[in-house]
């Protein structure tokens, strides 16, 4: 009987084992075999989403089998049958679509106009009632060093209106602050940062008539998309205060954005006149690329990017901070998830949570780390 209870018992176990396999999946272009950065992997069975590294890498664990679907903007879409994606760190190929379709496209109305309206419907979708699982995380530099990272699991409920409620499932910082600087690496406000990704007020100075006489905008073909339609926005040399470079791609006929960036060029920060006084900031760097994911009906945030540097003027010298922050979305729901008033994240970023850490979250869940990145934050752990 004991050898059959411990045959039961061992069987049992390989069988849990056997449920959860982690897979890796590498995007690459079929022709150039470089790796594809910012593919969009979904997970058919679990409709999990996750979003390919620099080196084109996602990693999943997935109990079963399930058809994967591999897209990005400048590629064709495909789905992968499951049967193949038995080999651990299996290659997917995706073919370059390779339209050439980037002439300036001509309309009745003036692109201003026209970005008005895509931006209202845009975030007009967006503001519905649905919740998103999110992978967070940041890095901090202080005087070219890096000097804290962080990184967690952060569930938004949107009500449809203009409030998020944030759960926070798992989270880990890493890292040295230094006191006088501290209120400046202690991370974003994570629901300021998605409340901009949802209302969309990066385009409020371009939506201003006003804006005609600061800014040229230009409406062009997707090169590599015949569906979309790519408007540039960048400041004329005569611009006053205009300084930020725009580029929205979008789908012309469901007006809605797939991917906007923002950066300010070299050339337009010299436009900006030197604060000297304490605790003012210098602007050195400022980028910003937001994707966002159409399937169906639904219409979400899909990943962002972010980058700040500035130099801080204190009285022994100048600080230098850069910060880099990221969201990937890992699930869309439309359904609204139960919670006690206690376990609602109340504070602005998760400096202010202790860590708290149930798996290895940051291996699977959307976004895998580089191997520098990887290099980077074991690094600031070991300071610990």
């Amino acid at each position: 009987m004991r050898k059959l209870v411990l045959l039961f018992v061992v069987l049992l176990n390989a069988s849990v084992f056997a449920q959860n396999e982690e897979y890796s999946i590498v995007v690459k272009d079929i022709e150039t075999l470089l790796p594809i950065e910012n593919a969009t992997v979904v997970i058919l069975k679990t409709k999990q989403i996750l979003t390919s590294n620099k080196e084109g890498k996602v990693t999943f664990v997935l109990s079963g089998a399930s058809n994967v679907e591999v897209s990005e903007t400048n590629y064709e879409s495909l789905t992968t049958r499951w049967a193949s994606l038995k080999e651990n760190g299996f290659v997917v190929y995706l073919n370059n679509k390779n339209n050439k379709l980037d002439e300036i496209v001509l309309s009745k109305q003036s692109p201003q106009k026209v970005l008005q309206k895509i931006v209202s419907n845009s975030a007009h979708k967006l503001a519905s009632s649905y919740r998103l699982k999110v992978y967070v995380r940041e890095f901090f530099m202080l005087d070219n060093k890096y000097s804290y990272y962080n990184d967690g699991l952060v569930n938004f409920q949107f009500d449809g209106k203009a409030a998020t409620t944030l759960l926070v499932e798992q989270n880990r910082s890493y890292g040295l602050l230094e006191t006088d600087v501290s209120s400046d690496l202690r991370g974003y406000d994570l629901n300021n940062i998605m409340g901009n990704y949802t209302d969309l007020k990066y385009f409020d100075p371009l939506l201003d008539p006003k804006a005609k006489k600061e800014y040229d905008f230009i409406i062009k073909g997707h090169a590599k998309n015949s569906d979309y339609y790519v408007m540039t926005i960048v400041p004329l040399d005569k611009a006053k205060e205009a300084i930020d470079n725009f580029e929205v791609i979008y789908d012309p006929e469901k007006k809605l954005i797939v991917e906007f960036s923002i950066d300010v060029r070299p050339q337009n920060l010299d436009k900006l006149e030197e604060k000297t006084a304490e605790n003012s900031k210098n602007m050195t760097k400022s980028f910003i690329k937001v994707d966002y994911r159409l399937d169906g009906e639904d219409y979400y945030l899909l990943s962002s990017n972010e980058e700040i540097a500035y130099n801080l003027v204190k009285k022994e010298g100048i600080k230098k901070i850069h910060v880099r922050n990221s969201f990937t979305t890992t699930n869309f729901n439309r359904q609204n998830f139960t919670y006690k008033e206690s376990d609602v994240f109340k504070e602005k970023s998760l400096f202010n949570k202790k860590n708290k850490i149930m798996t290895n979250y940051w291996d699977i869940s959307g976004f895998v780390a580089t191997d520098e990145e990887k290099a980077i934050i074991a690094s600031l752990d070991f300071k610990l």
